[in-house]
C-alpha cells in the first residue's frame, strides 16, 4: 500500500470510529431517554374543599408519584362530577367515595361501570359535634341545655347532606334550637372561639375532619339514628385501570388509614403547609406504613 492509501485508509478508519462513538453518546442522551416508553399518567378526582379528602389523595398521590413511578393528574371536583368521571374513564379513580349513605345516590347511578377497591378510611360519621366538656350526651336531652348553647346549632353550607339531615333531627326531636347556615371555615372559627372560652356549642360535622386532631370532641348520641349509622371512605377505580396500572390498584387495594393518621396531615394541611407538602412529610415520617401499602412488609397496624 502507497503511503497516500495508508494515509486515506487512517483516516476512513478515524471517522468511522467518530460516528460509531458519536451513536453511541446519542443513544445514551437525554434526548434518547425521552423517547424511552413512560408509564401512564394516573388521574385522580377528589371532593373539593373536604380536607379529608385532599389529605388522602395527596399522600396516594405522593405514592403512586415517588414509588411506582406513574405520572399523577389530581382533578377537584364536586362529588357528583368525580363520580361520573371516573364511570365515564376520564379519570382512573377517586379515594372519596363516601358508603353506603352520603354517596348512595352516586353508585345507584354508576355501579356498572365502576370497581369498588374497598375502603380507605373505616368510620366515617356525620351528625352533631361538641366539645367534650359540654353537658349534654345525647339529642334526646340537648334542650335541656339549649341556653348553654344560645339556641343554636352552627352549621355549614345550607345544602350540604349534613344540613339536611340536621333539619331532619330538629324535627324528631322537637329540638328548640335554630340552626344557622355559614360554611365550613366560618363554622370551625366559631367552634375555636368557643372552645378556647371553654363555651358550650354544637357545630354540624364529620370525621374524618382536621378539628379531630386539634380539639377534644364527640359526636352527640342519636337514638333515632337520624344521621344514620357510621359509613367508610371507599376507593374507586375505572375498571381500565386494572390493566393500565395493576400496580397502582394493588396498592389502593392496601391503602387504609387511621383517624390520627390522616388526622395530622389534615391539621397540617389547615395550618397553612401545601397539600403537596403535607403529603410529603407524612410519607418520610411513616416508611413503615407506606410500605404496608405498597406490599413490602407485614402491616404491624
Amino acid at each position: 500500500m502507497t503511503p497516500a492509501r495508508t494515509i486515506l485508509a487512517r483516516q476512513r478508519r478515524r471517522l468511522l470510529t467518530g460516528a460509531l462513538g458519536l451513536s453511541a453518546l446519542a443513544a445514551s442522551s437525554p434526548a434518547a431517554w425521552a423517547q424511552a416508553p413512560t408509564k401512564p399518567t394516573i388521574k385522580i378526582g377528589f371532593v373539593e374543599g373536604w380536607a379529608d379528602s385532599a389529605a388522602t389523595t395527596h399522600v396516594a398521590a405522593a405514592i403512586i408519584r415517588g414509588k411506582l413511578g406513574h405520572p399523577v393528574e389530581l382533578v377537584p371536583l364536586a362529588a357528583g362530577i368525580m363520580w361520573q368521571g371516573v364511570a365515564r374513564g376520564d379519570l382512573d379513580a377517586t379515594l372519596s367515595a363516601w358508603l353506603p349513605f352520603t354517596h348512595e345516590a352516586y353508585l345507584a347511578s354508576f355501579k356498572d361501570k365502576v370497581q369498588i377497591l374497598g375502603a380507605n378510611y373505616p368510620g366515617a360519621k356525620i351528625g352533631l359535634i361538641v366539645p367534650d366538656y359540654v353537658k349534654a350526651t345525647s339529642l334526646a336531652d340537648i334542650n335541656s341545655f339549649r341556653a348553654d348553647f344560645d339556641n343554636r346549632i352552627v352549621g355549614i353550607d345550607a345544602g350540604a347532606g349534613v344540613m339536611k339531615k340536621t333539619e331532619e333531627a330538629i324535627k324528631a326531636y322537637g329540638l328548640k334550637m335554630r340552626l344557622l347556615p355559614s360554611s365550613g371555615p366560618a363554622m370551625t372559627a366559631e367552634l375555636d372561639r368557643a372552645y378556647r372560652a371553654n363555651k358550650s356549642i354544637a357545630v354540624t360535622g364529620w370525621i374524618p375532619h382536621w378539628m379531630f386532631a386539634k380539639y377534644k370532641l364527640r359526636f352527640l348520641a342519636d337514638p333515632k339514628n337520624i344521621y344514620g349509622a357510621e359509613e367508610h371512605v371507599d376507593s374507586v377505580i375505572h375498571p381500565a385501570l386494572n390493566s393500565k396500572a395493576p400496580a397502582v390498584v394493588a396498592f389502593l387495594k392496601k391503602l387504609s388509614w387511621k383517624p390520627e393518621e390522616i388526622g395530622g396531615v389534615m391539621l397540617a394541611i389547615e395550618g397553612g403547609a401545601k397539600p403537596d407538602a403535607a403529603a410529603e412529610k407524612w410519607i418520610a415520617d411513616n416508611p413503615a406504613r407506606v410500605a404496608a401499602w405498597l406490599g413490602q412488609v407485614p402491616s404491624a397496624t
